[in-house]
């Protein structure tokens, strides 16, 4: 499931090093009593939690020392400099998505939340600014206790008020939230420190989790007034720093080209054991860049410490510079074991052009995967088959057993070649493949009522030649999206490439403003509510929804709700191989390519655990500065 604040940044920073809570866990385990919490009856105790897992029993034990994956001793102190592709204007998490564009560092490490994930667990999460959670048997609802401890950077305490403020403003102020968050129907005081949050519908799963997520913002500081005596308006942006409750707080700023955060001094929950050896620098500096070669060469002239590397081409032939040679600069690949990914060209259905999947299967037929991979991203990358791709959750072969009868239940509803043909991506490699793939495309395009005159792609009934326009953000976008302009250019297709900056980028994705573009739907290992937002019907007409594509489609919502309220996970597996074969049956992205590995480069300046977490390096928050290393290869300027 994803965290919140990443939904609308994903596109914007992917790939610049910038950590970020990604893919958070879903879910609550399995046996449960009544909580006791509003509304219930006086009788009724509650059976309080210092975790929730979907799977099972949480892994730590109450009062646990530390996560395993830390060193709880680590040094602090120290500079880190990290780097953004795009630019930021507003510090008010309460907009993000909708107005403005939100700094890097605000999610992670300003805000707190209720819970926090481990992150060498699946769909499991701890007490942060809650101490203790509970909810009924049925999943009505979920009480949050929170920490008498938790106290704002003003020194104020966390209040119920301050839960209840944020949940609703929120709601009332995000679209994304309001459609997270849309089967909570309410928050109310419970006791002198808890909250209780009730659901519209029993049985979900995931909801008392989600609402875990919740990052908790002060009332007081966004109801006063600013320095200038103006009231604040949460429902607008602002570049005022804000009051938080997180690690971190915005020492000095300079507004779309650096944000640097300090360590609060007395940070309520700096030695709280699912913190405790984490957030170890000193200081965070985010410097941000208009262009993403701009970016690598800041890095490799020593401006930034750390970058992840998503250009195959940089990645084998942008890091012979002195530096490397003389191991001040070390790269290293880092698994991905907890997670799956969608990566495509997305076509906007809400386009009549893009309407019949005949259409859609065509532009698929005219991607060479196999020479972009060879010519431009020297080997290093799969094919994408999945919209879970790297996971148990995706779907091979022909259904069977609870696949199936899932499946069977919307016999007539989903395209018959579910039941009948695996799908597959076409396999180029040769001239003769080249040539079978785009006389198929042909034909299918003729089926759809198209032929081609001379060099255009024109309906047989009449009408203007076939065009799109596709739109990114990065000029690296031109080495891929031009060969395969000049492929479907064969078949009569005529595609604009359009590359805007990245506040543009987004104010036109948010409204769907556009033909095609590169979509990435991150996945977990535990999927859920999030699948509305990703594939739902609901999401299709709502702006700023992750829908890019327009989905609108009866037996998806059906299998997204099967998932939703899976009774075990045999049942979620097999309703979201059910979903994944219906979702790639539709044609409605050409999948990309993908690695199971993140590729880092970082100046030699820092340790780290001896055990890692499941999705990465989860640098910086568990790494710290390394004084020997910081002698050897020199100190952050």
């Amino acid at each position: 499931m994803l965290s919140p604040e990443t939904a609308d940044r994903e596109r914007r920073v992917l790939g610049n090093g910038l950590t970020r809570r990604v893919l958070l866990a879903a879910g609550a385990s399995a046996a449960a009593l009544p909580t006791g919490g509003a509304g219930r009856a006086a009788a009724e105790e509650p059976r309080w939690r210092h975790g929730l897992s979907l799977l099972g029993e949480p892994k730590y034990p109450p009062g646990f020392p530390h996560f395993d994956y830390v060193r709880p001793d680590a040094p602090k102190g120290g500079l880190v400099r990290l780097g953004a592709q795009g630019t930021f204007d507003n510090f008010n998490l309460f907009t993000a998505g909708v107005r403005g564009e939100l700094e890097g560092g605000i999610g992670s490490l300003l805000h707190d939340t209720l819970m926090l994930a481990a992150d060498d667990e699946v769909s499991t999460e701890y007490g942060l600014i809650a101490d203790a959670v509970s909810y009924p048997e049925d999943r009505s609802s979920v009480t949050y206790r929170l920490n008498p401890a938790a106290r704002f950077h003003d020194g104020r305490p966390i209040t119920a008020a301050d839960v209840i403020f944020s949940f609703e403003t929120l709601k009332a102020t995000s679209p994304f939230y309001a459609f997270y968050y849309q089967n909570v129907v309410r928050a109310e005081p419970s006791g002198e420190r808890a909250v209780t949050f009730t659901f519209s519908e029993k049985g979900n799963r995931e909801l008392p989790q989600i609402v875990g997520q919740l990052p908790v913002l002060p009332k007081h500081w966004w109801t006063g007034t600013g320095p200038n005596g103006t009231r604040r308006d949460p429902t607008q942006t602002t570049l005022e720093p804000p009051v938080g409750s997180g690690p971190y707080r915005i020492k000095s700023f300079e507004p779309g080209r650096y944000a640097l955060y300090e360590q609060v001094p007395d940070f309520w929950a700096r030695d709280l054991n699912v913190l405790r050896g984490q957030h170890n620098f000193r200081e965070i500096r985010y410097e941000y860049f208009r262009d993403g070669t701009v970016l690598l060469e800041a890095f490799k002239g020593d401006r930034l410490d750390y970058r992840t590397e998503n250009s195959a081409r940089q990645w084998s032939t942008g890091y012979d510079f002195p530096a490397k040679a003389e191991g001040r600069v070390l790269l290293e690949q880092f698994p991905v074991r907890n997670s799956g990914v969608m990566q495509a060209f997305v076509f906007n259905l809400r386009r009549p052009r893009f309407a019949d999947p005949r259409v859609r299967r065509a532009f698929n037929l005219a991607f060479d995967f196999e020479d972009t991979n060879r010519t431009l991203f020297f080997g290093l990358y799969e094919r994408i088959n999945s919209y879970f791709y790297g996971t148990e959750l995706a779907s091979s072969g022909l259904p069977a057993g609870k696949e199936l009868e899932i499946l069977e239940g919307l016999r007539g509803k989903v395209p018959a070649a579910v039941f009948t043909t695996p799908y597959t991506n076409p396999v180029y490699g040769s001239p003769e493949s080249v040539r079978t793939n785009l006389r198929e495309a042909l034909r299918l395009l003729g089926e759809a009522g198209y032929e081609l005159k001379g060099r255009q792609l024109v309906p047989k009934a009449g009408g203007e030649a076939f065009r799109a326009e596709f739109i990114g953000f990065d000029q690296n976008a031109e080495r891929y999206v031009l060969p395969y302009r000049q492929a479907l250019e064969r078949i009569g297709i005529a595609i604009e490439l359009r590359i805007v900056d990245a506040a543009q980028y987004q104010n036109r994705i948010r409204s769907f403003d556009f033909d095609m573009t590169t979509a990435v739907w991150p996945q977990s290992l535990s999927p859920g509510n999030e699948q509305r937002d990703f594939f739902g019907s609901s999401g299709a007409d709502r702006p700023g929804s992750r829908n890019l594509a327009g989905i609108k489609d009866p037996a998806v919502d059906s299998l997204i709700d099967r998932i939703i309220f899976a009774a075990d996970r045999e049942e979620l597996v097999a309703a979201t191989r059910a979903l994944d074969r219906v979702l790639l049956a539709h044609d409605y992205v050409v999948p990309q390519w993908s690695s199971r590995v993140t590729r880092t480069a970082r100046w030699d300046r820092f340790g780290r655990p001896g055990t890692l977490p499941l999705g990465g390096s989860g640098f910086p928050t568990i790494w710290w500065s390394d004084e020997a290393k910081l002698a050897k290869t020199g100190a952050p300027r």
